[in-house]
């Protein structure tokens, strides 16, 4: 597994990266999302992409009307006082 770190404007970055079988798996050590990808760059774009949706950096909510668009209720699209899946977490 290879690991690196290097300095931002505010704090330090660690990812690592290792390859499973026919996959690259990467991951960044602070918020923990993890990736993959059939290559090294397609895992960490992926990672880029799932920090930045992490960090609310990108990305939004849907509309009501996007979410009946795809047969969802709006008024049931909540997780109420259930906890998520352990997947989730």
């Amino acid at each position: 597994m290879a690991s690196s770190t290097r300095d931002g404007d505010s704090h330090e970055e660690e990812i690592r990266l290792w390859r499973e079988d026919d996959w690259w798996i990467a991951r960044d050590v602070e918020t923990g999302v993890t990736t993959q990808g059939p290559s090294r760059e397609t895992a960490l774009a992926n990672l880029d992409e799932a920090v930045a949706l992490h960090n609310d950096e990108i990305g939004r909510e849907p509309t009501d009307k996007e979410l009946r668009e795809m047969g969802i209720d709006p008024a049931d699209n909540t997780t109420g006082d259930q906890a998520p899946p352990d997947v989730l977490e």
